[in-house]
């Protein structure tokens, strides 16, 4: 396997997507409803909510039951488009 290469992912697996956005009314439940479209089984209250030190961010990090690559691809695909998503990783 060459040395630039990502070890596969075997699927099903739990997996943390991290995402950050500005601190706004709307933002956790608009990155919830993104990740429910995607992840049907994902479960709110497992949300981990981090405020950034001077409050201003707040980064979410949703574990999602992840069943293939495409879904991955999908789901990081509609949080970096959404306007109130600054990074996703």
């Amino acid at each position: 396997m060459p040395e630039n290469d990502a070890p596969a992912l075997a699927f099903p697996c739990e997996f943390p997507i991290k995402v950050m956005g500005k601190t706004q009314a709307g933002y956790a439940q608009a990155v919830i409803d993104v990740v429910k479209r995607h992840a049907p089984d994902f479960d709110p209250a497992t949300l981990e909510m981090r405020p950034s030190r001077e409050g201003k961010y707040l980064s979410l990090t949703c574990t999602v039951r992840a069943v293939s690559r495409e879904q991955l691809d999908e789901l990081y695909r509609e949080l970096c488009d959404h306007p109130m998503v600054t990074m996703v990783l």
